[in-house]
């Protein structure tokens, strides 16, 4: 059993307490890590002379690489925390609620790794 399970049975709480279901978790690990590897990758892909294509990252990397790679992960946490602060609100008046993107962002993030790492294999 984790420290945080144990805490949580400790003040009387349920994991149900937290307020958010697995999928949605494991979602957020992923898109965490997934950041930090895209981050990484993106390092190594412009030391070998690629580009970086989105403007605000680009600024950031001509910066430094530790301002990147904050930056990168400041706007990943704050994505994130809107979401899950957000979790129930319906999307644009449909049946989708707002937790559901996390699940979205996780593949595009698994999406975008993979081709960095096709892009590093090849190069």
């Amino acid at each position: 059993m984790s420290a945080f399970v144990l805490a949580m049975k400790e003040y009387g709480m349920e994991q149900s307490d937290i307020g958010h279901d697995s999928r949605t978790l494991i979602s957020i690990f992923l898109i965490v890590l997934l950041t930090i590897l895209d981050a990484l990758f993106t390092l190594d892909l412009v030391r070998k002379g690629a580009t970086e294509l989105n403007p605000v990252m680009a600024f950031y990397l001509n910066y430094s690489p530790v301002a990147f790679f904050g930056v990168k992960y400041l706007l990943t946490s704050a994505s994130i925390f809107l979401i899950l602060a957000n979790k129930n609100v319906y999307l644009f008046n449909t049946r989708i609620q707002a937790k559901s993107l996390c699940v979205l962002f996780a593949v595009f993030l698994t999406l975008t790794v993979q081709w960095e790492i096709y892009l590093i294999i090849t190069s």
